[in-house]
């Protein structure tokens, strides 16, 4: 039997709840996330848990306490703000960007 392979386009993040829930379910095939939600559930068992795998495919499914998950939209940075940010990574920059040769 074939192995199924996901494409990218197919490997979704789903989160979903309803006005009646406590929950939010967290669908993800994404690594970071699901490493990050691996990490919160094993410090938080109460508030975190693992409900679903799919070893085979890369998904899993954790439902996580809602008072314990938020969504922040941030607005676009202004250009001056932008300007701002690039001059003081430049100043603060620790990492030189000429070669030194002996």
């Amino acid at each position: 039997m074939d192995k199924r392979q996901v494409t990218k386009a197919e490997k979704e993040t789903i989160l979903l709840t309803s006005e009646a829930d406590d929950v939010w379910s967290i669908f993800t095939y994404n690594s970071r996330l699901k490493k990050r939600l691996r990490e919160f559930a094993a410090q938080h068992p109460d508030i975190c848990k693992l409900t679903h795998e799919d070893r085979e495919l890369g998904s899993v499914i954790y439902r996580v306490q809602k008072s314990r998950l938020s969504i922040r939209l941030t607005a676009p940075y202004s250009e001056a703000r932008r300007k701002a940010a690039s001059e003081y990574a430049k100043k603060n920059n620790n990492f030189s960007t000429s070669i030194q040769h002996d």
